[in-house]
């Protein structure tokens, strides 16, 4: 037992300086897969948003919700359809990602927070037209439905709910400026716009794998540090590939706005956010 509480003694002052340090700054997270998914997980994920707030550090939650909203498609008997790796998203669609984001996955992390003891408000792009979206055209000619592009960031929102002393919860639904009355949007780079706008301190994402790796397919091969003017070279190299591919463009779009850190963590570690924000180890790829 002695044994125990030294090691743990060690652990908090081990992450004093980093808590010294990004105290009253804000951490945007963007929170999916996996760590959705997993109950075990899902519980380690709050608790570190939770942490982090009573230590003085500002986080904001921004979520997804693939899967369920693949469950309530599937129930309802409407067909999942992908173009270019997008859900194509028709005005049936539409409802059901905006009655999912919104409404259940929102308000299930909201209550979650509050049951754990944290302060939680749940928001979404609609509100304050936090992000105002076009229709999104890649010039492809393919239509991709009610999928839009984020245009601007109204941070208001999301800056009065932190100062009144809650965890903003955001769901990535846009406020359709050109006639629709909301989009669809990418949740990572919903998350890099906000955290642009906000001047935080760190952007992290959450994802299925370590982080970026050396070699493909393995995990011992991670690469802890990226710099910005690394990444083309990363991607002419083919190890910044497929689906990792746009959660770095994410990262490095966060990082030409301001944002000082980056960082995509493995959402199957429990407490990889702690891990990587409060201990000298880390525990997935930072981008700076």
């Amino acid at each position: 037992m002695p044994n125990n509480n030294l090691e743990r003694a060690q652990t908090l002052v081990e992450a004093l300086p980093y808590i010294q340090k990004f105290e009253g700054k804000i951490v945007v997270i963007k929170y999916g897969g996996n760590a959705m998914i997993s109950p075990e997980l899902f519980g380690a994920v709050i608790e570190d948003i939770i942490l982090l707030q009573l230590v003085g550090i500002r986080p904001v939650l921004v979520h997804g919700g693939g899967p369920e909203i693949n469950e309530m498609l599937d129930r309802l008997g409407i067909e999942s359809r992908f173009v270019n790796g997008l859900r194509y998203t028709d005005a049936e669609t539409m409802d059901v990602v905006q009655g999912i984001l919104c409404g259940k996955v929102n308000k299930d992390l909201v209550s979650t927070i509050v049951r754990k003891g944290g302060s939680a408000i749940g928001l979404c792009g609609l509100d304050g037209k936090l992000f105002e979206a076009t229709r999104m055209d890649k010039g492809d000619g393919e239509d991709y439905g009610f999928v839009g592009d984020i245009v601007n960031v109204n941070p208001e929102v999301v800056l009065q709910s932190i100062d009144d002393g809650h965890i903003p919860v955001v769901a990535t639904v846009a406020y359709g400026i050109d006639g629709a009355s909301a989009y669809n949007v990418n949740a990572d780079t919903a998350a890099a716009q906000l955290a642009a706008a906000l001047g935080a301190e760190k952007l992290i994402l959450l994802t299925n794998t370590r982080g970026v790796l050396q070699e493909y397919g393995n995990e011992d091969s991670l690469i802890k540090v990226i710099r910005a003017n690394e990444i083309d070279d990363l991607r002419k190299k083919n190890i910044v590939a497929g689906g990792m591919i746009p959660k770095v463009e994410c990262c490095a779009d966060a990082i030409a706005a301001g944002v000082a850190r980056t960082h995509i963590l493995d959402g199957r570690i429990p407490h990889s956010i702690l891990i990587e924000m409060l201990t000298d180890e880390g525990a997935g790829t930072m981008i700076y």
